[in-house]
């Protein structure tokens, strides 16, 4: 793998980063597809826009990216093929570094995000049968505090 980038989001990585939101969606089989590509696209040029998201690039291009507002992240997703190099992990060591405390919301149909975040220091503070999200799936919410063992 080339050499791992992490950079602030330009307006003009909202196309990746809304495909590879997409993609996520289009290849996970418990995901409802509530929103088009193209909105997609237009939610990340928000988050963009708004200064929250970091991306990883590889080889010149953008493979993954998160997005925090304050301790909150909204989203962290990596592109299929570029899945289990390391990326992911390298995004949120990097939340880290500039936070004391981070939350987010996962799905419970997603063991596999669940496991990732466990495995870097998360913990499961509280599950909904998911009335408070777009997709009325079942959430959970997982909190990391820096120096928490």
């Amino acid at each position: 793998m080339s050499t791992l980038l992490l950079r602030p989001a330009r307006s003009t990585d909202a196309g990746t980063v809304g495909a590879i939101l997409s993609e996520f969606i289009d290849t996970t089989d418990w995901m409802p597809r509530d929103h088009s590509r193209a909105q997609d696209i237009g939610f990340a040029g928000q988050m963009i826009k708004r200064g929250w998201v970091t991306v990883a690039e590889t080889g010149g291009q953008v493979a993954g990216f998160a997005a925090r507002e304050a301790h909150n992240i909204h989203a962290l997703y990596v592109a299929a093929q570029a899945r289990r190099a390391g990326i992911g992990s390298a995004l949120i060591g990097a939340l880290k570094e500039r936070a004391d405390r981070l939350s987010l919301w996962t799905f419970q149909a997603n063991v596999e995000a669940q496991a990732f975040y466990l495995a870097h220091g998360f913990v499961m503070v509280e599950e909904t049968a998911g009335a408070g999200n777009d997709e009325g799936l079942p959430d959970m919410r997982m909190e990391w505090t820096r120096g928490a063992s």
